[in-house]
């Protein structure tokens, strides 16, 4: 009798784990950035696939490899990463290469995201590793009222006529970028220590037009609230448009001709993703009008799918890349926001900071 009862439980025991293992819903793992995975977006996906989906949020670069490099990419089954920060998971074989056959949305995308080959960092070895999803361009605010134009070059930024009316961003990496395309530079990702140098007396000169540099969205509302700002650069583009209209602040918003540093965010997926089918589902959903709309509405970024109607097809727009040193930036340009520049360095190069 007891063996006939342990055989009945275990049976019962079976079907329980079997009829379970048939009901469990799929899941996918995505590891993402504020406000690109709104909970009702979600849902939807959810309901069309009967998969659950799992978001994790991200602040910063760091946080975002940190998690995706902790267990080879196992933990999550894809995640979005900007294409300059994209090539080191590349080369640790942390993504694999997305089929475009799978993303069927691709083809509703704008001429200049569907051309992938022509944005940097997107294929490796003719293979894609990502796929655009949202964008921002660092274009030039100004005020209508005190420039009646407007400002078609960086060089407003120098111009002596709005000193101390300028508003610039406090990052070494996008300023010395900056200023190579002000000094038209062939590379502003790639300085040589003499276009160091160059870019050096560039900011040396910038910091002494500038009213101040700011960090934050936030800090411009209240910078312009305050001050009478003639001309800023944007290091948040059309997001600080949004807020500074939405805030009663009548500006205007321009690509200078040496072109828009930009920053592409891209969908890819994780070497480790348990279901790539179902990652690459979410990609192709992403890219649906509706959704790509409703990060516009809600975000006050650009998508790849809906123009933009704050830039033009023939505006010069430069995707971010990787830099040549990040460290040396940085340490340079907090000398040159201290006002800590020895002569030195104007004269013999950068080689050495």
């Amino acid at each position: 009798m007891k063996n006939w009862y342990n055989k009945i439980v275990n049976l019962a025991l079976l079907i329980l784990l079997t009829v379970g293992v048939a009901n469990a819903r799929p899941v996918l793992r995505v590891l993402t950035w504020p406000g690109y995975a709104d909970p009702d977006i979600v849902a939807t996906f959810e309901q069309r696939t009967g998969a659950e989906v799992q978001v994790s949020f991200v602040t910063s670069d760091q946080e975002l490899w940190g998690r995706v490099n902790a267990h080879g990419g196992g933990d999550f089954d894809l995640f979005a990463v900007n294409t300059a920060e994209l090539q080191r998971y590349i080369q640790a074989g942390l993504v694999s290469p997305v089929d475009l056959r799978e993303i069927r949305n691709h083809e509703h995308q704008l001429p200049r995201f569907r051309e992938l080959s022509r944005i940097p960092g997107l294929v490796h070895e003719g293979r894609v590793y990502a796929i655009p999803y949202t964008y921002s361009e660092m274009g030039i605010v100004y005020d209508p009222a005190q420039i009646e134009q407007p400002p078609d070059s960086l060089d407003a930024l120098w111009d002596p006529a709005y000193r101390r009316r300028v508003l610039a961003f406090d990052a070494g990496n996008h300023n010395f970028s900056l200023a190579a395309m002000a000094l038209g530079f062939p590379n502003p990702f790639r300085l040589s220590g003499a276009e160091f140098s160059k870019a050096t007396e560039a900011l040396v000169a910038l910091r002494r037009n500038a009213l101040t540099f700011y960090r934050s969205p936030d800090e411009v509302v209240q910078l312009y609230m305050k001050h009478p700002v003639a001309v800023m650069f944007a290091n948040y583009g059309s997001q600080q448009v949004k807020l500074l209209r939405e805030a009663g602040v009548n500006v205007g918003y321009a690509i200078p001709k040496e072109g828009a540093l930009a920053w592409l965010d891209c969908w890819a997926i994780t070497r480790g993703a348990k279901n790539p089918e179902l990652a690459a589902q979410w990609i192709d959903y992403m890219l649906e009008r509706p959704v790509s709309e409703a990060l516009t509405e809600r975000q006050g970024l650009a998508n790849t799918v809906t123009p933009n109607p704050r830039t033009h097809d023939d505006d010069l727009i430069i995707w971010l890349q990787p830099l040549e040193d990040y460290a040396r930036r940085d340490r340079l340009w907090e000398k040159i926001l201290s006002g800590d520049v020895p002569q030195k360095l104007l004269t013999e190069g950068a080689n050495k900071i």
